[in-house]
């Protein structure tokens, strides 16, 4: 059985989010001009939030010094040169739209790094209760997607195992 070519619907799928991310990048900064604001409430649970995160996803690894950005921007994009590679070998249209996602997803971030040295992120999605208040990380469209991408990945693996499981014949006793 010959495996199907899915790289262009992964590819495809990286524009669409890289597209997506930029796009919302560029009207949180020049349109809604959000660094100006700071923060912009638009439910009861989501905020729009400006934070230069000069990190990873989630804020992760921001204490890397000057050169921080560009070690992130090479990790990133070697990262991006494995799952092309992986999307190669896709054997379903699941894991081809998920690498997609995630590089795509990696890709804006790249580009964010270059020109500004950090990320644009703004998503901040809380809950405010009387106990307390409870904020996730602010995040962006490539962050987003490069976490459905995984989940994606990581459910796929967990099907596709049962799968081969459940086939696998049985000897008789």
């Amino acid at each position: 059985m010959t495996r199907p070519n899915l790289v262009p619907l992964g590819v495809i799928a990286g524009l669409i989010v890289l597209a997506a991310d930029q796009a919302s990048k560029w009207w949180v900064l020049n349109g809604l001009k959000l660094p100006e604001l700071g923060q912009v409430r638009l439910l009861p649970v989501l905020n729009l939030t400006m934070v230069r995160n000069t990190g990873v996803t989630f804020g992760l690894l921001n204490g890397l010094g000057d050169w921080g950005h560009v070690l992130l921007s090479a990790v990133a994009l070697a990262v991006v040169v494995a799952l092309g590679v992986w999307l190669y070998r896709a054997e379903n249209k699941m894991v081809a739209l998920a690498i997609g996602a995630i590089a795509g997803g990696a890709i804006g971030n790249v580009i964010d790094r270059v020109r500004f040295g950090w990320v644009v992120d703004f998503i901040q999605a809380h809950i405010d209760t009387r106990w307390g208040d409870y904020s996730w990380y602010v995040f962006n469209v490539a962050d987003a997607a490069i976490v459905c991408g995984v989940a994606a990945l990581i459910l796929d693996a967990q099907f596709s195992k049962r799968r081969k499981e459940q086939s696998i014949p049985t000897s008789p006793p």
